[in-house]
């Protein structure tokens, strides 16, 4: 998605370099990416992203460093087995892809587009399919130049991740989030309880008391909040006003008899059962790098109404993939 790829156009087009994007925009058949994956390949040769998980990507950098090397844009076909010889057998993802390759977009687009993801503001991408493939931006999907066919992605602002106490749990745990493209926010009230350097990854850190910065920012159905202080008067005020809204996932750290203690504490507040507790998937591990691993997928996992079991044991489809991103026309 654009999103994965555009620090790296944003900062090639700061120095300089020409960028070629290369995106997913039709399959035929099974595939690891969604549709909407890209790559960006600048005129350095350096690239990052990701279309297929592996098998297809020598073919599509070839035909993006033919189109920074002057080549015209187009919709391509591309193969997972196209490269491989006449007796080796092709990969059971082999459906046909189509990808569009062409220069990334010039201002406004360009600053239309980083502007929306710095500010977490939702913007429609559209791609007109037919040369010159012109760019279009706009925060409102009616508002887009009618072009058919056309490819058309959402971005949408990042779903919010608060953590209560900036523990070394929560440094970890924000460190990991801030990979996953959450917007972390640090909670924690003590003013005494400070870590030296930037421990949480570049995180929020706000010195307050959780339910009143809720207040102030409500939650909305994608925000997760995890309680980690391990201090019931800061994270027993946090789940309050978490259960008040429509957070997600609400969850919180501790063993089992401690988050009985919290049940009890808890009882008359509506939502109760909707606590994590304690907080993560069965992993097994005891460390705490494994702890907010553990945390993190379990956040995963009931976002996508999954219950975290191994993908051996399982029937439904590996990934679940949201209406971020479609061909019309």
């Amino acid at each position: 998605m654009l999103r994965e790829v555009w620090p790296f156009v944003d900062d090639c087009r700061r120095t300089g370099l020409p960028v070629a994007l290369a995106r997913l925009i039709g399959r035929d058949g099974p595939g690891a990416r969604p549709l909407g994956a890209t790559m960006a390949v600048a005129g350095d040769g350096t690239w990052r992203g990701s279309l297929s998980g592996g098998c297809v990507e020598g073919i599509v950098l070839d035909a993006a460093r033919d189109v920074l090397a002057g080549a015209p844009s187009a919709v391509i076909p591309v193969s997972p087995g196209g490269h491989l010889l006449p007796w080796e057998e092709t990969p059971s993802c082999a459906g046909e892809l189509r990808v569009l390759i062409a220069a990334a977009p010039a201002d406004p687009v360009h600053s239309r587009i980083t502007t929306a993801l710095a500010e977490d503001r939702r913007l429609f991408v559209r791609v007109a399919l037919r040369p010159p493939y012109p760019w279009s931006v706009s925060a409102e999907l009616h508002q887009l130049p009618q072009c058919e066919p056309a490819f058309t992605e959402i971005l949408a602002g990042r779903s919010k991740l608060l953590l209560i106490g900036a523990t070394d749990l929560a440094a970890i745990i924000a460190t990991l989030a801030g990979s996953l493209g959450r917007d972390v926010v640090v909670l924690d009230p003590r003013p005494g309880h400070v870590a030296s350097g930037d421990p949480f990854g570049g995180a929020t850190v706000v010195r307050t008391w959780a339910d009143e910065w809720i207040a102030r920012h409500p939650l909305g159905p994608r925000d997760a909040v995890v309680a980690l202080s391990h201090d019931p008067r800061i994270d027993d005020r946090a789940l309050r006003a978490a259960l008040s809204g429509p957070a997600g996932y609400v969850a919180a750290l501790g063993s089992r008899a401690t988050h009985a203690q919290r049940l009890r504490r808890l009882a008359e507040v509506p939502g109760v059962h909707r606590i994590s507790g304690p907080a993560g998937l069965d992993l097994g591990g005891g460390d705490l790098a494994d702890t907010a691993l553990a945390i993190l997928a379990e956040l995963v996992a009931v976002e996508n109404g999954r219950g975290g079991q191994r993908l051996r044991e399982g029937e439904l489809p590996i990934r679940v993939v949201g209406p971020v991103a479609g061909v019309h026309g």
